[in-house]
């Protein structure tokens, strides 16, 4: 998992430079399937997932989720989530991170630092004993904070040898309540949060999750451990740090 976790954050850590104004999602996912296959050895986990027709998930503004990559031009002002998983030596990893394109504004730049503080909210409750319910308030009294929607109908799964395993770590929760952590469990913290109200749908294409009111969402991901005494990232980039501990962050 720790290989997979690597080979996930590498690909992330590559296609950086590519994401800026001029670029098509469609030429990002090309760069990220070559990478993947050539550099990595391995393989891109979302292509033919379920009939997912590309290697990445490309979300651009409004898009919540699941974005196709296509031949759409990244403009200055726009946002964008690229959603990347790896299959590496029969295990999976899985993360996302938001990119912001030229000068956006104000309030998008804010939804994009405010989700990635609400991901280590959530992130900064995991440890043994500690209960899934615990890591979704953290997550949803974060995004309280800042008046920002929740999309409360997507969640972080459970990943290992297979993609998407059973346990939920849901973007709202009831402290105290769910199931308890324990050393050795594997996971996605993945919030998506809205300017908007949090409420959604999904386009004919059967993937495409877009905000119903249009107002612009943001979505970080890591792949996480449950360790002896606390947590691991699996999908840490090479240059990205663990913050301290936001203030409203308490030991319960």
């Amino acid at each position: 998992m720790r290989n997979a976790g690597r080979a996930t954050a590498a690909v992330l850590d590559y296609i950086a430079p590519f994401v800026q104004a001029g670029t098509t999602t469609e030429e990002i996912d090309d760069l990220c399937r070559q990478f993947i296959i050539g550099e990595l050895k391995a393989e891109p986990a979302s292509l033919n997932y379920c009939g997912f027709p590309k290697s990445i998930c490309t979300s651009v503004n409004h898009v919540v989720a699941h974005g196709i990559p296509n031949n759409y031009v990244l403009f200055d002002g726009d946002i964008v989530n690229l959603d990347v998983a790896v299959k590496l030596q029969g295990y999976f990893g899985d993360a996302s991170r938001m990119f912001c394109i030229g000068n956006v504004s104000k309030p998008a730049e804010q939804l994009v630092e405010w989700t990635k503080e609400a991901m280590w909210a959530g992130i900064f409750e995991v440890k043994p004993n500690k209960t899934t319910g615990d890591i979704g308030n953290a997550i949803m009294q974060s995004a309280i904070q800042h008046k920002l929607g929740i999309v409360a109908n997507y969640c972080g799964h459970g990943i290992g040898n297979i993609y998407h395993g059973p346990l939920e770590i849901q973007n709202i929760g009831v402290q105290r309540t769910g199931v308890t952590l324990q050393p050795g469990m594997i996971f996605t913290v993945e919030p998506m949060l809205t300017l908007g109200s949090g409420e959604n749908y999904v386009e004919k294409d059967g993937w495409t999750v877009v905000t119903k009111d249009r107002s612009w969402s943001a979505q970080w991901e890591h792949t996480v451990l449950v360790t002896d005494d606390g947590f691991e990232i699996l999908t840490l980039g090479e240059n990205e740090k663990i913050p301290i501990p936001y203030k409203y962050i308490h030991e319960n």
